[in-house]
């Protein structure tokens, strides 16, 4: 409801004199600045960093005001919602439809949450999801999901771009949401992997070819054709949208984009961008332009820079993940034999345990220089870094050492195919690497991202889909590039394979406080593996 005059409002906007209070607001306990507030104004956020605050506030409030952010649960009095636009920031196929109460939220094609924090709270803020939070990715092409076959204008409602009935099961792919700790790290190695395989790229003449690895991770090979045409069939783990080229003068990108569980975001800028425009209708002045009311709200400069800043730093600094071993002889000793048995049967061949940082990769800068348009670029305004091994930062963290930091996420950063084919229930019904109504859109996909298995064990339900109880049920449900590995986990002993469980269920996010990476069950710090455990682990 609006009281009074229509007018261009901003989450910045001056109240009227009449009704004005002059209050402090307080991020993380530290004042920010003396703000006017509206009396009776239900708003998640009462001020927004201006453009340049981020270089001036400590990196602790900074922090404080990202995490306010990620937590906000955002009102249409500060212009949550998009009546007007769907969540790719396109217009409504059907305008004279908005999206207003009853049509507000909508689990399919969203806005589904009033907050970040919403679907990644376990086992606190920045983490995963239970199944209740999945989201349904590529459903936010649709204006409002409503199943209705007789409905017959395309993404309306009821039928796909073209014009085919669409069912709960195939409008989307439906996605579990991960956990956001240690990422930081993750897109500081996901940028030097990128730059190494460029670097190769660049260095292959017409007529040549070149393997391409970074970290001790091979992606395959690139070559060129004596016309300088680019080659890319024997390229792997990448994207379709990494691999484009359009003849000589344009290479493949070789982009590694580190989050979403297919592989398709660059950045941790990019994540937020799109994310709070898709589920909570809140739309970034770098995405959509300042002085814009693109989703038809009435309200302007929604998210500043600085915000998108502070979003993006507070989700970089996310504790480490570490391991909880109890000190127990028993559980001991299966931990031992499973984490052998883990590299032996080829589970670590993609679930690399740990990859290297160096070159001051620890220190994160943003913009991160592979940000796609509408992100921020370099240039656009001064880089902003942090140094990620900085104590003040939510702990634990990791540590440099002999120039190296080691990051130990259980990753390789590559997409492979883990189904059994094309009747596999673990593939997806829409490939997001192509357009939208597109053969290949509509093939499907059966490519996933390595999963990062750091703090695995206590951000249950498992899997891309979450619909596994069990990190069991998803290790025996790889199949594909994974089955000389599954037919290993078969004819392990059930002994092997319980100490294989057990040895997952020491990856967690520790308690917030914790400094050591290891501890026990009482959360005190510990050494592993134990001294007295120098020798080979037997299976009894």
């Amino acid at each position: 409801m609006r009281v009074g005059n229509e007018r261009k409002r901003s989450g910045r906007k001056r109240a009227p004199r009449s009704t004005r209070a002059l209050m402090l607001l307080f991020v993380g306990g530290a004042a920010l600045a003396p703000v006017l507030a509206q009396i009776g104004q239900e708003v998640a956020v009462a001020r927004h960093l201006r453009d340049g605050d981020e270089f001036s506030i400590p990196l602790k409030r900074l922090v404080a005001h990202g995490a306010l952010l990620f937590s906000a649960n955002w009102t249409d009095q500060e212009g949550g919602g998009r009546p007007l636009t769907k969540g790719t920031g396109a217009p409504l196929a059907d305008q004279s439809a908005p999206l207003v109460f009853p049509r507000n939220m909508n689990r399919v094609s969203a806005p589904d949450a009033n907050s970040c924090a919403g679907g990644h709270n376990l086992p606190r803020v920045g983490g995963g999801g239970d199944h209740v939070a999945n989201v349904f990715v590529l459903g936010q092409r649709f204006d409002f999901a409503t199943f209705d076959n007789f409905d017959f204008t395309p993404t309306r409602g009821g039928v796909d771009e073209a014009g085919d009935p669409v069912l709960l099961q195939g409008i989307a792919n439906e996605r579990n949401t991960l956990g956001m700790f240690g990422s930081g790290y993750i897109e500081m190695l996901a940028r030097q992997m990128t730059a190494d395989l460029q670097g190769i790229r660049d260095g292959i003449a017409p007529g040549g070819a070149a393997p391409l690895e970074s970290k001790g991770v091979s992606f395959g090979s690139l070559a060129r054709g004596g016309d300088g045409s680019w080659d890319t069939s024997a390229v792997e783990g990448l994207p379709g949208n990494s691999l484009g080229t359009s003849g000589p003068d344009s290479p493949p990108s070789l982009l590694i984009r580190p989050f979403h569980q297919a592989g398709a975001v660059v950045s941790l800028r990019e994540f937020t961008n799109n994310a709070f425009n898709h589920h909570h209708g809140i739309q970034t002045i770098e995405r959509f332009g300042a002085g814009t009311d693109p989703d038809g709200d009435a309200f302007f400069d929604e998210m500043t820079r600085a915000d998108v800043t502070a979003a993006s730093i507070f989700q970089a600094q996310l504790a480490v993940p570490g391991r909880v071993i109890p000190n127990d002889p028993e559980v001991e000793a299966a931990v031992l034999l499973g984490e052998n048995r883990f590299r032996q049967i080829g589970c670590a061949d993609c679930h690399i345990p740990r990859l290297p940082l160096d070159d001051s990769g620890w220190v994160f800068v943003e913009p991160n220089p592979f940000n796609p348009p509408g992100n921020l670029q370099p240039g656009d305004a001064p880089d902003f870094e942090v140094n990620l091994n900085h104590p003040a930062l939510e702990q634990p963290r990791l540590r440099e050492r002999n120039g190296v930091v080691w990051v130990p996420a259980f990753t390789d950063l590559k997409l492979h195919d883990i189904t059994a084919g094309p009747d596999d229930p673990n593939r997806e019904p829409l490939n997001m690497h192509f357009a939208p109504g597109s053969a290949d859109f509509l093939a499907g996909n059966s490519r996933f991202l390595t999963r990062k298995l750091w703090g695995i064990a206590n951000e249950p339900p498992f899997y891309h889909h979450g619909k596994y109880s069990t990190m069991r049920m998803s290790v025996e449900a790889h199949h594909g590039e994974a089955q000389y590995a599954n037919d290993n986990w078969q004819a392990l002993s059930s002994f092997e394979q319980d100490s294989i469980i057990e040895f997952l269920k020491t990856l967690q996010v520790l308690p917030e406080g914790t400094t050591s990476l290891v501890v026990d069950e009482g959360f005190r710090p510990r050494v592993w593996p134990p001294r007295a455990s120098a020798r080979s682990p037997r299976t009894p």
